[in-house]
């Protein structure tokens, strides 16, 4: 590869609606995480390409009520900004079926936290809002609403209004800065403002989360408008292809710009790296709360979620920005910033469990008042209390998970767990939702200890195969390929007998699972007063 150029995505596996921010020469990043907690994850880079996690925005069950969470609720689109020595991180919460929904702040003076407890911005309407500092030191808050009187389906209006920087309550009255009946565009949201040589720029989310995709911007001499349309809108999208292109990134959008320290500009947004494979009926995955049926790319799914890529972008004669590539799109491999560059160290592909505390990457469904986990109980692993919440229940389950990063790619486990009786069960699992998992569990059926592969479709638990199981430690391995995975177990680590294989594993692309966030793969229990120790949890990248 051309040492000059980089491969999207930057930032691989279901790290949807990123936002950046610059200071000095350090560059953070945050994204959207929906009811996986610890959630909004923090990154930082010094060269825009690679990128290290340094901690969790929302990191402590009290910091915000998830309750009746889905898995597509939760923590939505987020903006990170900085302002004279403090970092905010603006952010919709949404949850209990949608009928409960609120816009806060947390802040911090380092970036890896802690960061403060929830304020909620009373009467803050809308959805993924933004924040900006405006060059006299004001405070605005930016963001969506439905008009009352909609002229055509999906019309959205932005507004914004000034925030008292103590209280982070609004000051005085809200300004609609711009209404999409101008340009009939659906599904405007997710606004950033820019002051950029005199010039303020609303630039926006458009097109909707999937196949109609884009980023569109706006431009006005005064912060609260009116804002006229860039006349090559949308700026970036992918929307002209089919989603299994030859590019391989599709449904981009969802950006946010950023000037380097030497001035030149990038713009962070989401994709999705698709494969083929073709579903007629999707009604056979009901009922759909998210994602629309679709449509000419039946023959498209994506386990990983959307992916934070990265696009170079630049000022053209008329003072608008354009995309600086070849083509105007997102590519695999688009040209490096001029920053020299910056390798953080490389994580380990092993947790041991040796620490005291978790690692940030992983992640459980919804926070819990009561850890059901410990890593101090027996030093050097991690033992799940089960409880009874089956993986494909609602309620909240004891699993441990982190995202699936790469297509293909092998996770392993050595277990300790001996069930007592009928309903224990402990194992891997890689899983989009509670509705949609693939797991390989060491159960006990009429006295006798099994090693069962089950799919959960819909929420109804289906046997793939069982066989029989011995007493004692237990390594597990799941094997990911595009569009299948592959179950294998032992009783040593050298050991991989053939649970099963070649398993359909589009039922964990987002399409059919239905939601916005990609799949999950790590380590289960189920069962009151059971538990299940953990030596080791490893994750490998098989090469693509």
């Amino acid at each position: 590869m051309d040492k000059n150029m980089f491969c999207n995505p930057i930032i691989k596996g279901g790290y949807p609606d990123p936002s950046v921010c610059r200071v000095g020469d350090m560059y953070y990043m945050v994204t959207s995480s929906f009811y996986y907690f610890p959630g909004l994850p923090v990154f930082q880079s010094r060269d825009l390409v690679h990128w290290e996690q340094i901690g969790n925005a929302i990191s402590r069950p009290d910091q915000l009520d998830f309750r009746n969470c889905d898995s597509s609720e939760g923590l939505w689109a987020a903006t990170i900004r900085y302002h004279e020595g403090i970092f905010y991180i603006i952010n919709t919460l949404d949850v209990q079926g949608r009928t409960y929904r609120y816009n806060y702040i947390v802040t911090a003076k380092d970036p890896a936290g802690p960061w403060s407890d929830a304020v909620i911005i009373e009467g803050a309407d809308g959805i993924d809002p933004s924040l900006f500092f405006d060059k006299d030191g004001k405070m605005w808050y930016c963001s969506n609403l439905i008009p009352e009187d909609l002229k055509f389906p999906y019309q959205k209006q932005i507004y914004a209004c000034e925030l008292d920087p103590e209280t982070f309550q609004i000051r005085g009255e809200k300004h609609i800065i711009f209404d999409s009946i101008v340009d009939h565009t659906l599904f405007t949201e997710a606004p950033h403002i820019y002051e950029i040589n005199g010039s303020y720029y609303l630039m926006t989310a458009s097109g909707g989360t999937q196949t109609n995709h884009c980023v569109n911007i706006y431009r006005s001499e005064t912060l609260l408008g009116p804002y006229e349309p860039c006349p090559r809108n949308p700026i970036v999208t992918n929307r002209n292809v089919r989603l299994n292109n030859e590019l391989g990134i599709a449904v981009v959008g969802h950006g946010d710009l950023i000037e380097t320290q030497k001035g030149e500009w990038y713009m962070v947004l989401l994709g999705i790296r698709p494969y083929q494979k073709y579903i007629e009926d999707y009604n056979q995955y009901l009922p759909r709360k998210w994602i629309r049926e679709p449509d000419r790319n039946k023959d498209a799914q994506f386990n990983l979620g959307r992916e934070v890529c990265m696009i170079p972008m630049a000022w053209d004669y008329d003072n608008w920005p354009i995309v600086d590539n070849h083509n105007g799109m997102v590519n695999p491999m688009e040209r490096k910033p001029d920053l020299e560059e910056w390798r953080p160290p490389l994580k380990s592909r092993v947790d041991n469990f040796e620490d005291p505390v978790l690692d940030m990457i992983w992640c459980m469904r919804r926070p819990v008042k009561t850890p059901f986990y410990t890593l101090t109980e027996r030093p050097g692993y991690l033992r799940l209390y089960g409880n009874d919440a089956k993986a494909e229940d609602t309620r909240t389950q004891a699993l441990l998970v982190r995202r699936q990063q790469h297509n293909y790619f092998e996770a392993a486990v050595a277990m300790e767990f001996e069930p007592e009786q009928e309903g224990e069960e402990a194992g891997m699992i890689v899983t989009q939702n509670d509705r949609y998992a693939i797991m390989a569990v060491k159960e006990k059926l009429d006295g006798e200890l099994f090693i069962t592969a089950y799919q959960i479709i819909n929420g109804r638990r289906e046997l793939i195969t069982r066989k029989p199981a011995e007493a004692g430690r237990m390594y597990l391995f799941i094997e990911g390929s595009t569009g299948q995975y592959h179950l294998y177990y032992g009783n040593s680590e050298r050991e991989k007998k053939i649970l099963a294989t070649d398993i359909d594993g589009s039922i964990l692309s987002t399409v059919v699972a239905d939601g916005f966030v990609g799949t999950y793969v790590g380590m289960y229990v189920s069962g009151s007063g059971a538990h299940a120790d953990f030596d080791w949890f490893r994750y490998e990248i098989v090469e693509e």
